[in-house]
């Protein structure tokens, strides 16, 4: 089952590297020309802010999430564009193997370069503008940057593999997955701004007394089920036969 899975992943993998032709020129986009904006050129243009700024957590809590659903709408639609849909579901690999193939590389791709330019932004603000002290982000930062954006990432996947499985095309997944994207974004903003008074108030007080590792802990619990939940339908609904006939 292991190997099946790490098959499966590899496949994902090689499939992002070779869209731009060669395996060279698809590491060189896919991994090489983000690292080295978001780890070597960003942090060396903002120097030690850039380990102090809350930004930064932002930055790397919602990086995952749109590299992720940049690949996972690729992930069946892609699949039935190439006409290699009916060849994959006739291999032998279970139908769990290919799901959960599909999802951990595109989790795997999108959680670890995010985490890959976290670290190297910190090696090259110390190395440039450190001047013999140790600059470091703080550990409730890091530890909230790679858990949240984890099951974040986990979440795009699972909601974007769902969406995936039922389009005909990989713009038709990517144009629903971004709109869904933006439908949050906007309806969390605007749905804050149309609270009562006294609720926003109330919020409010609750953030502000409450304890930042108790808040976290919750929200990644609500991330986590989530993640649990579209995962479970996502199982539900991979019907091999259906995809075969559609």
């Amino acid at each position: 089952m292991t190997r099946d899975l790490w098959t499966m992943v590899w496949k994902e993998w090689k499939e992002i590297f070779l869209q731009r032709g060669t395996l060279r020129g698809g590491v060189f986009t896919a991994i090489a020309l983000p690292l080295g904006m978001l780890g070597v050129f960003i942090p060396w243009q903002e120097g030690p802010l850039w380990a102090q700024s809350s930004s930064t957590a932002v930055l790397w809590v919602w990086l995952p999430v749109f590299l992720v659903a940049t690949m996972i709408c690729e992930s069946f639609a892609g699949e039935r564009e190439r006409k290699t849909l009916e060849t994959l579901l006739a291999s032998r690999l279970d139908d769990r193997t290919i799901l959960f193939g599909k999802i951990a590389a595109a989790v795997g791709y999108g959680w670890g370069l995010a985490m890959s330019s976290l670290a190297l932004g910190l090696i090259t603000v110390n190395v440039v503008h450190g001047h013999g002290q140790l600059i470091l982000l703080p550990a409730a930062t890091v530890f909230t940057v790679a858990v949240v954006s984890l099951l974040a990432a986990a979440l795009a996947a699972s909601a974007g593999v769902l969406l995936s499985l039922r389009a005909s095309t990989v713009r038709q997944a990517q144009q629903t997955m971004s709109l869904s994207l933006m439908g949050i974004m906007f309806g969390a903003i605007f749905g804050l701004h149309a609270l009562p008074a006294l609720w926003k108030l109330w919020l409010a007080r609750t953030f502000a007394g409450a304890n930042f590792l108790t808040t976290v802990l919750v929200g990644c619990a609500v991330l986590l089920a989530l993640d649990l939940l579209l995962i479970s339908i996502a199982v539900a609904r991979f019907q091999r036969a259906r995809l075969i006939l559609d």
